[in-house]
């Protein structure tokens, strides 16, 4: 799920570069959150009932990351090379990881900083300095994606936090983008907009969603560290990027910095039960347990279980 979540996230990306000269950047970020939020809202038929005053007020910022992230980033491969703006924009994951680190990875700074300095060749002056800002800023917007993410599963089930987060940035980026672009619009514009759409942002949020329920945070945030990767090669292929040694060597640094940081961070483990309690547990058949179905010899999950084969 993970790994195809990646794919149609740069699939997306790459394939949104095809609508720029007729909508822009924004009016083709804003097309594809529209339509987003259009099949979310018909898929997932969101209830009031399912969502607390928190929960809702977490799913609104939710919103906001994803309209940040998707119209800078969508600025930002308008100036600068795919793999590089995903590099770039790679390192507001590696911040959050980085900070729950708790001083273990400080190695891994310095690495994606060398690795930054190599992407972008600030000595040539051949990359552009605000497609590099654009791809920061949708990096720091990702970063409250992620905390925002976590916050919104703890408390939500299934997808429905993308019932409230996907039309939120859909309505954000109206306000930014609509003016200008409703204009633009044809009615072939529409139709690769709403097939965008599915590619990116629908179909991969929701896998990232269900993946993060099946894997660690370490494991998943692993696995997204492939991502620049991903995007160089989708950028080689569909878009003729080709990028030369030293952006590449920059781009592993980071790859490199985001798979080592993971594995000294992520969110801590609930805490053990003391000895005595665990033996007590452990001799006393539980109530769950009992309410098993009779055949079925394993007692019902408890949220944030999962049936493995492997200790939740």
């Amino acid at each position: 799920m993970t790994i195809s979540a990646m794919l149609f996230v740069q699939l997306g990306l790459a394939l949104s570069t095809g609508l720029f000269e007729q909508l822009g950047p924004l009016g083709t970020g804003w097309i594809r959150l529209v339509f987003a939020a259009a099949l979310v809202l018909v898929i997932v038929r969101p209830r009031r009932a399912w969502f607390t005053r928190s929960s809702f007020l977490a799913c609104v910022v939710l919103g906001a990351a994803t309209s940040g992230m998707t119209l800078l980033f969508t600025l930002a491969i308008d100036r600068i090379p795919l793999g590089t703006a995903a590099a770039l924009e790679f390192l507001g994951p590696l911040a959050v990881a980085v900070l729950r680190s708790r001083g273990r990875a400080l190695l891994w700074p310095l690495i994606a900083a060398v690795g930054v300095v190599l992407l972008t060749e600030p000595w040539t002056g051949n990359i552009d300095p605000i497609g590099v800002l654009y791809a920061l800023a949708a990096a720091a917007c990702w970063a409250v994606y992620i905390l925002c993410t976590q916050r919104v599963g703890d408390e939500l089930s299934g997808v429905r936090g993308l019932a409230v987060s996907i039309p939120v940035a859909a309505v954000i980026a109206s306000i930014i983008a609509a003016p200008s672009t409703i204009p633009l619009l044809t009615w072939e514009a529409a139709l690769a907009g709403l097939g965008l759409a599915v590619l990116l942002p629908t179909v991969p949020f929701m896998l990232e969603i269900q993946a993060l329920r099946r894997i660690t945070a370490a494991a998943y945030g692993t696995l997204t560290s492939l991502e620049p990767a991903v995007a160089l090669v989708i950028g080689l292929l569909l878009l003729h990027q080709v990028p030369g040694l030293l952006p590449v060597v920059g781009l592993v640094l980071v790859i490199v910095a985001g798979i080592g940081v993971e594995r000294s961070a992520g969110r801590a483990p609930a805490a053990a039960a003391p000895p005595d309690e665990a033996s007590a547990a452990a001799a006393t058949p539980s109530t769950d347990a009992a309410a098993a179905p009779s055949g079925s010899g394993e007692a019902p999950l408890e949220r944030g279980e999962l049936r493995t084969g492997e200790p939740a």
